[in-house]
């Protein structure tokens, strides 16, 4: 295999070039502040017996990986890449821990469906009372549900993207798709820019205190504590924010993809 150009910096010149272990371990120590950044943005919502050390080491594992395969003559930022890879991994081992029961699964999947079919039935965001209703349960139990499945809400809106990348097909999270200038596959870039229009419609109809929760976290890069602050909420509250945003999209882009076949 040929030897890739150089790229101007030392260390990746290094160990792609030459599989410098030293260069290698150095690399590893500069991203590993992303590692971290990645689990703590993963760990909202988590259980308590879900260890923040068990998340950390998970995303090593993708940051390794992310740095075995990274080609930076692509043009694509080392961040970007390893980004997805990272938080793949630990969303792989957090599956491999089953820490979510299949009970609390099924009541996030009624959710997004009572979401999906009121407000698709009403043509605007279903109140509460509404949802509460259609699940017949008083508003109080629909709250500590929405809290509850909070949990289930951390691969969030990850599961509604399809994309593919040297390695095949596999999933990109909405927030990371913009559309790469160098791309040569033009359905591709078309693609992912009717997603994004897509989604973006779907924010826009959100509730105003959805949709900023949604804005503060996904592209504002604020953790859940951060946003509490921000909003002089109580950090229970935004993680029920989140949840009926979350399930609002994703029941509004489920129909969409009904729509399209």
């Amino acid at each position: 295999m040929a030897r890739p150009e150089p790229t101007g910096d030392h260390l990746w010149d290094a160990y792609k070039g030459w599989q410098d272990e030293e260069a290698h371990e150095k690399l590893v120590e500069r991203y590993l502040p992303l590692v971290k950044y990645v689990a703590g943005r993963l760990a909202m919502g988590l259980p308590a017996h879900v260890d923040m050390e068990d998340l950390y080491s998970y995303g090593v594992f993708g940051l390794l990986d992310a740095l075995k395969k990274f080609d930076p003559s692509r043009g694509v930022k080392f961040e970007t890449y390893a980004f997805t890879r990272i938080r793949g991994s630990i969303l792989d081992g957090l599956r491999e821990l089953d820490w979510v029961p299949s009970s609390l699964r099924q009541k996030a999947r009624r959710l997004e469906q009572a979401y999906s079919t009121l407000e698709a039935k009403l043509g605007r965001a279903a109140e509460d009372q509404e949802v509460a209703e259609a699940l017949g349960m008083e508003e109080g139990e629909l709250q500590q549900l929405l809290l509850d499945v909070s949990r289930v809400a951390v691969a969030s809106l990850d599961d509604t993207a399809w994309s593919r990348d040297e390695e095949g097909e596999g999933e990109l999270p909405l927030r990371d798709m913009v559309a790469d200038e160098k791309a040569l596959d033009p359905w591709e870039e078309t693609y992912l820019q009717e997603r994004q229009a897509i989604l973006a419609k779907a924010i826009e109809r959100l509730p105003e205190k959805e949709r900023l929760v949604i804005a503060l976290y996904y592209y504002e890069g604020l953790t859940v504590t951060e946003i509490a602050r921000v909003m002089k909420l109580s950090v229970s509250r935004i993680s029920q924010l989140h949840s009926k945003a979350v399930l609002r999209l994703r029941g509004r882009l489920s129909r969409q993809r009904e729509a399209l076949r």
